[in-house]
């Protein structure tokens, strides 16, 4: 994982789990499995829902070339790369060619006109890594997941929520 800054981790016996060691791949994919999609199951009342008050709602603006090129240049090119392995540095390069940025604008038009997200950039990847400064690295808890998604559907989302949201 080059994108992963190098540290020195003390020794990691064997992952521990309800007092059980994880000695086999299998058995440690269940013990990571149930403790980081412990609401997979769970019941949700979508009653709740009746509950929002109405608003009036405002037409969707169609996305512009200015405001995404403001949005890919606030783009942080550390930021990881989802499945795609596209990097913010290189989406930042193609989409300078006006011919690029305005098929991922079209796209991004499409997706809001049709209400359809594409099975493309609804996939993803989950990385375990593990937390800063723990004295022992032996239980599922020492380590956190991150949740890697395509590179071009998250530049969509970002121009989205400023839409949402302006600064």
């Amino acid at each position: 994982m080059n994108w992963v800054n190098k540290r020195k981790l003390p020794a990691i016996e064997v992952n521990k789990h309800n007092s059980q060691q994880c000695h086999d791949v299998n058995n440690l994919w269940n013990v990571l499995h149930s403790t980081f999609n412990t609401a997979l199951h769970c019941q949700v009342d979508v009653d709740v829902l009746d509950e929002i008050i109405d608003k009036l709602t405002s037409p969707w603006l169609p996305f512009l070339k200015k405001k995404f090129k403001i949005t890919i240049a606030n783009c942080n090119n550390a930021l990881i790369p989802g499945l795609d392995k596209l990097l913010w540095n290189h989406l930042k390069i193609i989409l300078k060619d006006d011919k690029c940025l305005n098929s991922i604008i079209y796209v991004a038009n499409a997706c809001i006109e049709l209400g359809y997200w594409s099975l493309h950039f609804k996939r993803s990847t989950i990385v375990v890594i593990p937390k800063l400064n723990k004295k022992l690295y032996n239980t599922p808890k020492s380590f956190r997941p991150i949740v890697l998604l395509n590179t071009i559907g998250k530049l969509i989302e970002k121009d989205i929520s400023q839409q949402l949201y302006p600064p």
